[in-house]
């Protein structure tokens, strides 16, 4: 009885350290973050929806660089693929070229010391952003640096949705073919990517360089008319509103994880009583434990209102974009729920160029053929296993 005791005793004083750490951790964040994002900028975008084709093109790149080379990821793992990669950046390193890499310390666990020295050994600078920091450590274990972001020689920059391990390019046989949106940059917009990159190498490696004109050539006008958002905190839920609000014909929305704030699912529903087409493509197959049953419960309520939702069917899909009558999309790093909304450093680009829409509407198109349309009947069939889990997510989503 007495152990029982205990045990439950010091389960409550553990949810209680965790309460208390959580909402004194995001108090002092909320304080200290500034919502920003760029004036309309100007630059060329290629669009790649498939991992081997863009680590192609973005090793060829890396293996191209003059002068320094930027990489800021979420996940890098440690297979063969992700070993190449880091090959890559101590090959160049050793040409001497300036080689600097920030990884999420929870994001890239599998980053070891010794990977991490023989970085370093091989000329590569190297720095773990969002590590565990006194005194709100369950907090900050759940502040995440979710940017993927890459700068080659100021003049090339890569924006999206791919991480770096043999999943992302088909090698895994559960998730392939792997289905993202990752973003190719050239011109003046290349800029922004660099001083956000030295932004946070500034906080998490303590070296200043942003007022070194070494990483900002002087770069030509683009094409396509476009701003970055960059969030943190609380500032995305915002975004995200304002671009529901401008809809007046058509919303989609494409995310691997569709667990939205309250605000952003009443901007939906109201969005759809209007009469605004609104699609959503979710996969079929999840990634992660619970994410999907998290889901299931703002899904009902869209297909209550008439809303169609597809199920991803061909491998596993974790694209992120949303498309506003085909006159704006957002493309980036945030996900549709509520750890990019509230927690993680996130980037988007917002894009206001008909054609590049066009080329991205033409990828949604052909994977919303590739998905399966979900239905109300699909989610109301007793299921008691759906139904505990479902339970369960709904308890922990914010943290999903």
């Amino acid at each position: 009885m007495n152990f029982a005791l205990i045990f439950f005793g010091l389960i409550l004083l553990i949810i209680l350290w965790f309460y208390i750490d959580f909402t004194l951790g995001r108090r002092k964040h909320l304080s200290l973050v500034r919502k920003s994002e760029t004036p309309m900028i100007h630059g060329n975008f290629d669009i790649f929806p498939h991992g081997k084709e863009l680590f192609a093109d973005y090793f060829g790149e890396l293996r191209k660089a003059k002068k320094h080379i930027h990489v800021l990821f979420y996940i890098v793992k440690t297979d063969a693929f992700s070993h190449e990669f880091l090959h890559i950046l101590k090959e160049k390193a050793a040409e001497g070229i300036e080689v600097r890499m920030l990884l999420d310390r929870i994001g890239s666990y599998q980053i070891t010391k010794q990977i991490v020295l023989s970085l370093q050994e091989a000329g590569v600078r190297f720095s773990f952003s969002n590590t565990l920091k006194f005194p709100f450590l369950f907090y900050s274990s759940q502040v995440r640096n979710h940017r993927k972001i890459s700068i080659i020689d100021g003049e090339i920059g890569y924006l999206g949705g791919f991480n770096v391990g043999k999943e992302y390019i088909d090698e895994d046989p559960k998730l392939s073919p792997w289905r993202d949106y990752h973003l190719k940059i050239t011109g003046e917009s290349v800029t922004f990517l660099q001083s956000e990159f030295l932004i946070d190498w500034r906080e998490y490696a303590q070296e200043d360089l942003l007022g070194s004109s070494f990483y900002f050539p002087k770069l030509p006008k683009g094409d396509v008319r476009h701003q970055f958002i960059p969030t943190e905190a609380n500032h995305l839920e915002a975004s995200f509103i304002n671009l529901i609000q401008k809809a007046t014909t058509s919303i989609t929305i494409g995310t691997p994880y569709f667990i939205p704030s309250n605000r952003l699912l009443q901007e939906l529903i109201l969005a759809a009583r209007k009469g605004i087409r609104i699609s959503v493509v979710v996969p079929y197959t999840a990634d992660h434990m619970l994410v999907q049953e998290a889901s299931f419960r703002y899904l009902r309520r869209l297909l209550k209102e008439g809303i169609q939702v597809f199920q991803y069917k061909n491998g596993f899909y974790h694209a992120k974009t949303i498309v506003i009558d085909d006159k704006i999309c957002d493309i980036g790093t945030a996900n549709f729920d509520k750890r990019s909304l509230f927690l993680n450093k996130e980037i988007n680009c917002l894009i206001y160029d008909r054609e590049f829409i066009g080329r991205l509407t033409d990828v949604l198109r052909r994977d919303i053929l590739d998905s399966k349309p979900l239905t109300l009947a699909d989610l109301s069939k007793p299921n008691l296993l759906r139904s505990l889990k479902e339970s369960i997510a709904g308890a922990v989503s914010f943290f999903l």
